[in-house]
């Protein structure tokens, strides 16, 4: 997946145990545009994970998406997914780009944390997500990360950026003005009445500013 496709909305999918209805959730969201999507669930059963990661990506691959799964390289390369994210007590960057080869996308989680920005993209990682941004009502006591800061990743390291944490449509501009490639977004896409839509809504935000 080339820099120029990891930009727009990066669709994170919610902690669901009932695994229809987070198939459900997530072809609504790429109805609705969205072509990133990252896997992220700590349910305690690796089958049930499994289960759902698989399911999910035959609907990626049918649908034009590419999904990433969250904080474990192992089932990202089970399951045969486009790539995996890993935050700062997930593995080693460094295997996991080896573990993956060129082809497949490697995120990392840098907070607010510039080295740890510089040493990902030196251990080869396609894309940098600063944040939390905004409070955050899936990671309350997460770390904050100003807009100042993720300019400054974007502009020293010129990879894409995906910025998370209490991201909204409604706030999602600034982010976007200040350097954001992609917005991860959970709470204020899957909760919302009309998820299609939604989606559509943050998809034109990067189509209005270019």
């Amino acid at each position: 997946m080339s820099a120029l496709e990891l930009r727009g909305l990066y669709a994170i999918t919610p902690e669901d145990p009932l695994s229809p209805r987070l198939s459900a959730l997530v072809e609504l969201a790429i109805k609705g545009g969205v072509r990133l999507i990252q896997y992220r669930s700590k349910l305690p059963s690796q089958l049930l994970r499994k289960a759902q990661a698989v399911e999910l990506l035959r609907i990626c691959r049918g649908r034009g998406a590419r999904l990433i799964i969250n904080d474990d390289l192992n089932l990202a390369l089970e399951t045969g997914a486009d790539g995996v994210h890993l935050g700062s007590d997930d593995g080693d960057i460094v295997a996991a780009r080896a573990a993956l080869g060129p082809g497949r996308i490697l995120g990392v989680s840098c907070y607010n944390d510039i080295q740890r920005a510089s040493a990902a993209v030196d251990a080869g990682a396609d894309y940098l997500a600063v944040g939390s941004v905004f409070a955050s009502a899936t990671k309350p006591a997460a770390t904050r990360a100003s807009l100042e800061m993720l300019a400054e990743t974007k502009r020293r390291f010129g990879k894409p950026v995906a910025a998370i944490g209490g991201i909204t449509v409604h706030n999602a501009r600034t982010v976007i003005a200040a350097g954001a490639d992609m917005v991860a977004v959970i709470t204020d896409l899957f909760d919302a009445m009309d998820i299609a839509a939604r989606a559509t809504s943050f998809q034109q935000l990067f189509t209005e500013h270019k």
